[in-house]
């Protein structure tokens, strides 16, 4: 089984920043992608950013020029840095990860945006 475990979250007033990460543990043979998910409420679950394991990265329209997904493959931890914070980015935000055939889910880590 493959643990992750989030950090990073928390209250932020608009125009701030907030770094989450995400660390795999557990039976880690090799992954592929690592992403950032949220669900804000009355919203469907969402995908903010993505990296594959070559470094190619892409991104919600809604957070392109704000947010950054990068990755340390030797640690199995991916991070998320998050600039000018908006309130309509409150949700929470859950930590993927593929390994070849299985996703895995990270617990949610909570981001609240103040106006």
């Amino acid at each position: 089984q493959v643990q992750l475990v989030e950090s990073g979250g928390g209250l932020v007033q608009a125009g701030g920043s907030l770094r989450l990460s995400c660390a795999a543990s557990g039976s880690i043979f090799s992954i592929y992608t690592m992403g950032w998910y949220r669900q804000a409420p009355g919203k469907q679950r969402e995908l903010v950013a993505g990296i594959t394991n070559g470094g190619i990265t892409n991104y919600a329209d809604s957070v392109k020029g704000r947010f950054t997904i990068s990755r340390d493959n030797a640690k199995n931890t991916v991070y998320l840095q998050m600039n000018a914070l908006k309130p309509e980015d409150t949700a929470v935000y859950y930590c993927n990860v593929r390994q070849q055939v299985e996703y895995y889910w990270g617990q949610g880590t909570q981001v609240t945006v103040s106006s």
